[in-house]
């Protein structure tokens, strides 16, 4: 009893005293000390998650295998958040809280808020066909909901773009990969709504009706909307932000080579948004106080639409596990794009959220389910220790 409380005192110590860790290749990184304000304590079995996910988040970024920032939150509280390596190597900066990290396709989980705040609005209808929105597609009975779901069948532009991509200095925009989706107008995977198929072209579509139906270019509607109202003051398009910016991360592979963009980067609401782990959290609590969207509209967006999906599925724009379990339930969305890595998983029976971001590909960025099983056992010390016996 004796040693399991001075280990508990000692990892507390620790955990409260300012760090740094060891470089990464030839740079001299720091990581950021987590610190909680006098209004918002800890209590004790609070503190000993945030050791444990603090230890296991060093033990990675000691190993090489995490570059980024972690954020973990319960009932609208930061149990954790820290920052781990380096935003730019040819500077060797340091993350910190306002390092912008490109979301990837978490992106498509703020695309389907957009369509669903103007469906709430009655300004668009996702039982209607696509078409009726965008006369010229050339593709029949494909609904808004099945872009939204992932059910339409169509091809992914990435591939069927894929010349048109690398083009010098090309900076494609939604209006540009329609343009020649209608041209080229190649062949169907599935019959719409025949399927789940994963394809970056539903969201890129998504995001350019947002524009048609609101009179407003897709960046400026999110920011009126949704960034600017929930003081995600960190997060923007990547065509409102300037890329050269301090706190805009670089993206890096495993051995630290900077990750080329193409024009693909520039077509928004499959991806390309920036943002950092405090603003997803923002956005997180505004979805469970519901100052986003109603109750009812999110209930729609948790549904699981593809039957022939038996453990994972996917509702409007969130992917979810255990979906039959309405205390296990958890929604998410993870992220891989040109050096990044994300994830951002929420739990809705006890208002968990969980952000892991990253520039470089680390599959740690990935391991959300070590974080729950942390913050769902915590009578054992890291050592393997019971704090009372």
């Amino acid at each position: 009893m004796m040693r399991s409380t001075f280990s508990f005192l000692f990892l507390l110590m620790l955990f409260n005293c300012e760090n740094s860790t060891d470089a990464v290749g030839d740079a001299s990184l720091k990581t950021t000390p987590h610190v909680v304000s006098e209004k918002n304590k800890l209590s004790k079995e609070q503190q000993l998650m945030a050791s444990r996910i603090d230890s296991m988040f060093k033990k990675f970024y000691q190993m090489r295998q995490f570059n980024g920032a972690v954020l973990v939150a319960k009932a609208g509280k930061i149990i954790y958040k820290n920052n781990f390596g380096i935003q730019n190597k040819s500077d060797n900066s340091a993350l910190n809280d306002s390092s912008m990290f490109q979301l990837a396709s978490i992106s498509k989980v703020i695309t389907a808020t957009a369509v669903l705040l103007l469906h709430e609005r009655k300004l668009i209808n996702l039982n209607k066909d696509v078409s009726e929105y965008l006369p010229d597609f050339p593709y029949k009975n494909i609904k808004v909901k099945e872009l939204l779901s992932h059910r339409s069948g169509l091809p992914n532009y990435l591939y069927v773009l894929n010349s048109e991509l690398y083009i010098p200095e090309y900076r494609m925009s939604n209006e540009d990969m329609y343009k020649r989706i209608v041209a080229k107008k190649p062949g169907l995977y599935y019959k719409p709504n025949r399927r789940f198929n994963y394809c970056n072209t539903n969201y890129a579509l998504l995001a350019l009706l947002v524009e048609k139906i609101s009179g407003k270019p897709y960046s400026q509607f999110l920011k009126d909307e949704i960034f600017t109202p929930l003081g995600m003051k960190h997060t923007a398009t990547i065509r409102d932000i300037n890329l050269e910016e301090k706190n805009v991360t670089r993206p890096y592979d495993q051995r630290w080579r900077p990750v080329d963009f193409d024009a693909s980067d520039y077509v928004l609401g499959d991806k390309s948004i920036y943002s950092t782990a405090y603003d997803l959290f923002l956005f997180s609590e505004a979805m469970y106080q519901n100052r986003i969207l109603k109750p009812e509209t999110q209930a729609l967006a948790y549904t699981a639409f593809s039957k022939e999906i038996r453990q994972h599925n996917y509702g409007y724009g969130w992917r979810m596990k255990n979906f039959k379990d309405p205390i296990k339930k958890e929604v998410y969305h993870n992220g891989w794009w040109h050096g990044y890595r994300t994830a951002f998983h929420r739990r809705l029976s006890d208002t968990l959220t969980v952000v892991i971001l990253s520039n470089q590909l680390n599959k740690t960025t990935y391991h959300t389910y070590k974080v729950y099983d942390i913050l769902d056992n915590t009578n054992q010390v890291v050592l393997g220790e019971d704090v009372d016996q």
